[in-house]
C-alpha cells in the first residue's frame, strides 16, 4: 500500500515550496509525494508554451530517456483538445491507449510503462502544461484523477516561477 500518508506527502510538497532552489525543488517533491500516493514509473512536467505551439519537458525522473529541455510539438490533436485547450485529464490504460496517443510510445513501453496519468496544470483558465504520470499497464484510473489534480495545481507556483528572476534551476 501507501509507504506514506498523504498528510506527510502534502506537507513535503508544502515544505518545498519555501526553497530557494525552484522550480526543481517544488517538482522533486511533488515526484516523491505522487511515488507515494499514487504510483508511477515514469514522472515528468512539461511546459506550455502557446507562442512556439511547444510543450518543454522541464522536470523528469529519468533523465536519460526524457531529458531536462525536450520539446513536443503542440498539434490539433484529440489529446491535445481534450488536455490541453479543454483543460481535462487524460487516462490511458494501456499500450494501444499510448500507441494511438503519443509518437514516442515504443520508447514508453521500452520502460516498462503501459498506463499513462496526464494532468493539466491550470491557471486562470488556460493550460500551462501538464503532470504526467506513467505505469504499467491499468495501473490509473478515475479515482487517481482529483488527488492528482491537487499534486498538479501545487505545480502551479514553481512553474510560473520559472520565467522570474527568483527562479534558480
Amino acid at each position: 500500500m501507501l509507504q506514506t500518508s498523504l498528510t506527510e506527502s502534502l506537507s513535503a510538497v508544502a515544505q518545498a515550496h519555501a526553497d530557494i532552489r525552484q522550480p526543481q525543488a517544488t517538482f522533486g517533491a511533488i515526484d516523491k509525494a505522487v511515488a507515494a500516493t499514487i504510483g508511477h514509473r515514469l514522472f515528468t512536467v512539461l511546459v506550455h508554451h502557446r507562442a512556439e505551439r511547444e510543450s518543454e519537458r522541464v522536470y523528469t525522473n529519468m533523465r536519460e530517456a526524457y531529458p531536462v529541455g525536450g520539446r513536443k510539438p503542440i498539434t490539433d490533436s484529440p489529446w491535445m483538445q481534450q488536455v490541453m485547450q479543454r483543460g481535462l485529464p487524460y487516462i490511458g490504460r494501456n499500450a494501444d491507449d499510448l500507441r494511438d496517443v503519443f509518437y514516442d510510445h515504443e520508447l514508453i513501453a521500452s520502460l516498462g510503462c503501459r498506463s499513462v496519468l496526464n494532468i493539466p496544470l491550470r491557471w486562470r483558465g488556460e493550460t500551462l502544461g501538464t503532470l504526467n504520470m506513467l505505469h504499467e499497464e491499468n495501473w490509473y484510473g478515475t479515482e487517481h484523477i482529483e488527488l492528482a489534480r491537487l499534486f498538479a495545481q501545487l505545480a502551479v507556483p514553481a512553474v510560473m516561477a520559472r520565467d522570474t528572476k527568483e527562479s534558480i534551476a
